[in-house]
């Protein structure tokens, strides 16, 4: 009888066992038919993780480190002030977005932000980073090389400073370097952060721009009404790519009170936006 007993005993405990382990990697989480590498979705208002595909691998984040660039921006910054487009902006490399700025003009901050975030223009995130940087150290006559530098140690140090430490930034851009890269969780980490400076908001939210100078679309798709990818209740936030990094995006959408954050990061061309919204309507459809 004892024999007969022992493996009962032996299963219940295993089996008593499994469920603790089960229990302590925290709540089960939907089976989602994400194609990207990784992937995250987050309640905007409590920082709950609703989902979450390989979050802490390290990949190439492409244009939607232009978040963070903002971010430290608008921090440093003022909307309203002017700047002037120096030589940065013939930096410019084939086959780069850019906001067609041109050396010489003279625009505010905000406009500047609008064309580095709407058509991902590395040229604006370039005069960004050449004048925060300048501002920030009080000497306007270093090299723009060193302003940019010290820039980009600016955005590190934003990022540490939320919990985003498994990134490294190398540029404000995100066009490809070895040294640059970040996570799914440590992206939506930065978004949730920045999407609480209601300027930031606004600019994010814009689905096109003009002004005497210049005429911009954003190349979120998940905010265009005439789009099939369109997703209602969509505010933000960045898009990204390069041969690389893969088609990225970090989107929001509020609906009803409700607001989420997704990162999707190294999918394709089509499946960044099935992807994004695979998980925005993950979001909406759970019960608070």
């Amino acid at each position: 009888m004892i024999i007969k007993k022992i493996p009962v005993l032996l299963v219940s405990t295993l089996c008593l066992f499994g469920v603790w382990v089960k229990g302590s990697n925290g709540p089960e989480q939907p089976n989602l038919p994400i194609r990207a590498e990784a992937a995250l979705l987050m309640d905007f208002h409590s920082g709950r993780v609703l989902f979450s595909k390989n979050e802490s691998e390290k990949l190439f984040p492409a244009s939607t480190t232009k978040v963070l660039t903002a971010w430290v921006a608008i921090k440093h910054g003022e909307l309203n002030e002017q700047v002037k487009v120096g030589k940065e902006v013939s930096f410019r490399s084939p086959g780069e977005s850019t906001a067609w700025l041109k050396e010489g003009q003279t625009l505010t901050l905000r406009e500047l932000l609008i064309g580095m975030m709407l058509p991902s223009g590395n040229d604006a995130a370039r005069t960004v980073a050449v004048h925060i940087g300048k501002k920030h150290l009080g000497t306007p006559n270093i090299s723009d090389e060193e302003a940019i530098n010290h820039f980009v140690a600016m955005m590190n140090q934003q990022a540490e400073e939320v919990g985003a430490n498994h990134s490294h930034f190398m540029n404000p851009t995100g066009l490809h370097h070895p040294e640059h890269y970040s996570t799914a969780e440590d992206l939506a980490l930065i978004s949730k952060a920045v999407m609480k400076h209601k300027d930031f908001q606004e600019i994010v939210n814009l689905q096109n721009f003009t002004n005497p100078l210049l005429t911009y679309q954003n190349t979120n798709k998940l905010l265009d009404s005439n789009s099939t990818y369109y997703f209602k209740g969509t505010n933000g936030i960045k898009t990204g790519f390069t041969d690389e990094a893969g088609y990225c995006l970090i989107s929001s959408a509020e609906r009803n009170g409700k607001e989420y954050i997704a990162v999707v990061l190294k999918s394709s061309q089509d499946g960044v936006w099935k992807d994004s919204t695979t998980l925005l309507n993950k979001g909406f459809s759970t019960s608070p």
